[in-house]
């Protein structure tokens, strides 16, 4: 697993997200209420806008002239699944070089110290973690096929 290095030519911000080279995908556990799911995918957008700040589009400007930052210009989808299902992804994903892959296990919504977080999930073999959030961030044919059919978050 690594982070996707992007050349000036997959960078598009004049392209639909669906032709875009890149994917990115966000998969939430469908049984999380509403503000936890937020709070997982918000979670991992900001760690892949850390490792990938190419994502972001520029800066843009309104026409009263107020600034607004760049978005994701490929785009992100949240999508919904099951418990095995996302532990079935996010072991899948963890096999493929050319992904970037964030997950939340359960721990990181339960402590409220992260050196408490980083303990636990340190205490937790991968096998025995729950996750409640996968994302993924590569190549859309990559991306789309371990992705599947599923559905979108509602």
């Amino acid at each position: 697993m690594s982070v996707p290095q992007l050349s000036d030519e997959d960078v598009r911000t004049d392209q639909s997200t669906r032709q875009a080279k890149l994917k990115w995908v966000i998969v939430v556990a469908e049984e999380l209420p509403a503000g936890r799911a937020v709070n997982a995918a918000a979670c991992m957008a900001a760690a892949v806008g850390r490792a990938m700040p190419e994502l972001l589009g520029p800066d843009g400007r309104d026409g009263s002239g107020s600034g607004h930052p760049g978005l994701p210009w490929a785009g992100c989808s949240i999508l919904a699944a099951g418990p095995q299902a996302l532990r079935e992804l996010r072991a899948k994903a963890a096999e493929k070089d050319d992904l970037f892959l964030v997950d939340m296990p359960g721990q990181a919504q339960t402590s409220r110290v992260y050196d408490e977080y980083l303990d636990s999930l340190a205490g937790t073999k991968t096998e025995d973690l729950d996750y409640l959030a996968v994302s993924l961030v590569g190549p859309r044919n990559k991306v789309s096929r371990l992705i599947g059919k599923l559905p979108l978050l509602r």
